[in-house]
C-alpha cells in the first residue's frame, strides 16, 4: 500500500522553475496546475485546466483536480486522486486500458472542439465500457453539480 500523501497550494501567477515536494502550484492566469508526481519520483506533473482535461476545485481550504492523474508515461505508472489536498491512490491501468483512454479523449477533444454547443452527455456513451473509475463512467464533460456529487457523498 502507497503511503498518505497530503499537498499544501499555492495560488501563483507563474510557475516556479523549481517545483517544492509537497506543493501544488496552481496558476488561474494560465490555467494550469503543477506538482511534483505523489510517488516521490520528484517528475514534473503539469495538469492543464480545460473543458476536456481537468477542472480544479478550491472550497476556500482546500484544492481538488478531476479526473484522476495517471502517470502512465513515467516510470513510476503511478496513478491517483487529488482530493482537498489528499492524495488518494489508485489502481495502475493496462497499456490496453491506458491506449484505449487516450483514443477516447482525443475523440472527446474532436467533438468538443467542433461543436462547442453539444448537450454535456453527447461524447459520454462513446467511452468503452471496460473504462470506468471506481465503478462509474466518467462522462467528458461535467456540470459543476454534478463534480459536487461525489463531495456530497463524501468520496473525496
Amino acid at each position: 500500500m502507497k503511503q498518505p500523501v497530503t499537498f499544501k497550494h499555492e495560488f501563483v501567477q507563474f510557475i516556479p522553475e523549481e517545483l517544492q515536494e509537497g506543493t501544488i502550484y496552481v496558476s488561474i492566469r494560465f490555467a494550469t496546475v503543477t506538482h511534483l508526481c505523489a510517488c516521490g519520483c520528484k517528475t514534473k506533473v503539469v495538469t492543464p485546466l480545460k473543458p476536456t482535461d481537468w477542472k480544479l476545485t478550491f472550497d476556500g481550504k482546500t484544492v481538488s483536480l478531476h479526473p484522476s492523474i495517471g502517470n502512465w508515461d513515467f516510470p513510476c505508472r503511478s496513478h491517483y486522486w487529488i482530493r482537498n489536498n489528499r492524495v488518494r491512490w489508485d489502481e495502475d491501468w493496462s497499456q490496453k486500458r491506458v491506449d484505449a483512454n487516450r483514443d477516447y479523449d482525443r475523440r472527446s477533444k474532436q467533438k468538443y472542439f467542433s461543436n462547442e454547443d453539444a448537450p454535456d452527455e453527447t461524447v459520454a456513451h462513446e467511452r468503452p465500457a471496460n473504462l470506468t473509475l471506481q465503478g462509474s463512467p466518467i462522462p467528458s464533460k461535467r456540470s459543476w453539480l454534478r463534480s459536487l456529487w461525489p463531495w456530497w457523498l463524501g468520496d473525496r
